[in-house]
Order: C-alpha cells, then structure tokens, then sequence
C-alpha cells in the first residue's frame, strides 16, 4: 500500500526554494511563460499570500542609450525598433518627432498624417496580442490565437508600407522612408471593415465571462494618487480614472485635427484595464478612418534636403541630390542640429515614450535617454501584489503589457 510522507523542500530543492521564518522565498522567472520576457521576480510567500515582491529587471539590457551616442540621428531609428518590439512603429515615430523638435523642421501634411495612420494601426497590432496574452494567462487559449491571426493581417499592411514585419525602421528625420503604395488606403479600409467584429467576439468571449471576471475584477487595483505618484501613464493609468493621453494634452502630427475620446475607468483593476485597451482600439479604428477621409496629397518629407535625405531615385540622377545624400550619411558629416538639448514625448501603446536628446551641435548626439512607459508601469507590480495571491501576480502582469527590451534598453 501505498504511503504520504511529508517533505522538507529545503532538503528536496534547496535552491528552489528557502524558508524564512513562517515564509518561502521563491522566484518567478527569469524564464517563464506568464513573464512574457526574461523578467525575475523574487517573492517571499507566505502560503499562497505575496508578502514581498522584488522585482529584478536587466536580463535584456543592451545599452540602446549608449550605442545612441555613437551612432547619428537617423541610424538610431534602426535601434528604437528593438525597444519595445510589438510597436516599433510608434518607436520609429516618437523618435523622429523629437529629433524634428531639436532641428526645427516641420513634416508636410502628408507624412503627418501617413504617420498618425500608421501609429494607430501599430497601436491596434499592440493591443490586441496584449488582450490576447491577458486571456491567455488567464486560460482562454482560443481568444489569444483569434488576436494573433488579427496582428498578422497588421503586419502585411506593415510589410507593404515598410518592407518589414517587425523591425520596421520606417521613419527618417524630417519624414518617413518613402510613400506608401497605391493600394494602401484599400489595404487599410480592408481591414478596419472586419476588425471591430473580432473586438465584437472577444467582448462576447471575455467581458462575462464568470472566470475572466473572477480572476479579473478587483484584482490589484491601484489608486488614482497610487498610479499619479508612480509616474504611470497610458491604459493603466486611465484606468484609474485619469484621462491623461499625450495625444490629447500635447496634440502632435495631426491629431488635433481628427476626433476620438479618451476612454477611461475609475476601479484601476485588472479587468479595467482591459476595458480600457478594448475601447482604445475602437478609438483607434475611429482615427484611421478619419485620416483615411482627410489624407492630402503632396510631398511626405521635408524639402529642406540638408537635414532630410533626397528621394533614392534623384541620387542616381541629379547631382545635387547626391551631395546632399554624401553629406547627411557619411561618417564625420551627417545632419548636425544646434547646441541644445529637448525632451519630446507621444502616446505609445504603453504610455507617455519620451527621448530626451542632448545636442553638441556634432552629428552625433551626445546623450540620448528614453522614458519607457513599460518601466514606470512595472514599478508598481509590487504594490499591486502585495498580500495578493500567487495566481493574482500572474494575472496583474499579464495587464501592464510589460515589454522586457524597452523596460532594460
């Protein structure tokens, strides 16, 4: 027959786990699935009860500032796209956005609103797998391969536009790389005729859902003074209460010109938070439309081709336009901005991204530093888990969308 005897886990694994007092220390992560990236959380259990969250971040860590240093201003675009990798369009934007801010340029209408198009829809790419991972982690595997296939169909709008999946590296400062194809606005129409009906399932699928809620629904709530003081922004933050949208309290590119509100929820739960990213979709969709109805014709970047390069077809032809390509990408020449220095920020998926740009008037920058919102939301993990469950830390990561290579850099 059979017997149960008990075991002491410290002499069974004793690196896996340590007691301490009436308490176990115990690790989550670096590498494991619910982290959604190597993210380490060193927690001290008491049962099933978080008493202490530690987190430890680093594990990515790949100097992006630094190599900035070394690097001129339209080559750092290549690096932003590995910061947060699920929008790297709205990377490629805020960056560019800022280094116009130090030059003093203006895009033309156009590139304006190509970019605002071309956020939006990376801000659906990134909500939706972000909604889809939350359900994931919470056991409904069918609403995550649902919001997979939807990304897929954003990435072959990526792919025409850029000429990758992924890693886009689309913009240039002063503009974007090059216009879009012909069959774009139909490409985009498209999509946005079918979209709203996947929103429209997952709403059926989760919002009623009796377990979603259960795991969902006053989980790790935070405080609308908790989220202010933290420094947190985007959907986490508006799910507090505070309608707070870079967007809309420092209008940039176009978006003054088109309508959209700024959803928001005042429990500050886990459930509200994806509230929150279902809704910003929906917005999202409601401004592609509207920039789709207004997109003007005309040049996409600035004409001033000392700092923007020419169009690739002139270089080959027009001598000048050759010069002006020698001069802006040739090591120890480039586009060299005024002694100055600039703090620039847009609306990522995530929240507030900032670059903060020092100039030595060189063609170089002399210091680049980034705001990730990622950082700023993870800050508050340990506050949301504290005497919370296990299987609640699981579900609270899983709604701050948190992006290991833009929170390390």
């Amino acid at each position: 027959m059979a017997t149960t005897e008990s075991v002491d886990i410290r002499k069974v694994a004793p690196n896996a786990a340590k007691a301490v007092g009436s308490t176990i220390q115990m690790n989550l992560g670096p590498q494991h699935p619910a982290t959604h990236g190597t993210l380490r959380f060193k927690l001290e259990v008491s049962g099933e009860t978080i008493v202490k969250c530690d987190p430890e971040i680093g594990f990515l860590h790949t100097g992006f500032e630094k190599l900035g240093e070394y690097r001129n201003y339209n080559q750092f675009v290549v690096i932003t796209d590995r910061a947060n990798y699920l929008s790297p369009l709205n990377n490629n934007i805020g960056f560019a956005i800022a280094c116009e801010d130090l030059f003093g340029i203006t895009v033309p209408p156009r590139g304006q609103y190509l970019r605002v198009i071309m956020a939006e829809l990376s801000r659906l790419a990134d909500h939706v797998v972000s909604v889809g991972l939350q359900a994931m982690d919470l056991g409904a595997f069918s609403a995550m391969l649902w919001t997979f296939i939807e990304r897929e169909k954003l990435y072959d709008i990526f792919e025409a536009v850029t000429g990758a999946r992924l890693t886009t590296s689309w913009t240039r400062v002063g503009g974007i790389f090059r216009d879009v194809p012909a069959d774009f606005e139909t490409l985009v129409r498209g999509f946005l005729a079918k979209f709203p009906a996947l929103l429209d399932e997952i709403e059926l699928m989760l919002s009623r859902n009796k377990i979603f809620m259960d795991r969902t629904v006053g989980v790790s709530a935070l405080t609308k003074e908790q989220a202010v003081s933290y420094g947190v922004t985007g959907p986490v933050l508006r799910a507090t209460g505070v309608p707070y949208d870079v967007r809309r309290a420092k209008p940039y590119l176009c978006y003054s010109d088109l309508k959209f509100d700024v959803p928001i929820r005042n429990e500050g739960d886990v459930y509200a938070r994806y509230l929150v990213r279902m809704e910003e979709m929906r917005q999202s969709v409601r401004i592609v439309e509207q920039a789709l109805d207004k997109l003007p014709d005309g040049p996409v970047n600035s004409v001033d081709h000392k700092v923007t390069l020419p169009p690739k077809e002139m270089v080959y032809w027009d001598m000048e336009s050759l010069i002006h390509h020698f001069k802006i990408v040739m090591p120890g020449h480039g586009i060299k901005p005024p002694q100055n220095e600039i703090y620039s920020s847009t609306e990522a998926p995530n929240g507030e991204l900032g670059f903060y740009i020092v100039s030595d008037g060189t063609g170089l920058p002399y210091r680049i530093r980034i705001r990730p919102p990622s950082f700023y939301n993870l800050a508050t993990f340990p506050l949301q888990t504290q005497n919370g469950l296990l299987s609640d830390a699981v579900a609270s990561l899983s709604s701050l969308n948190i992006i290991a290579g833009e929170l390390d850099r």
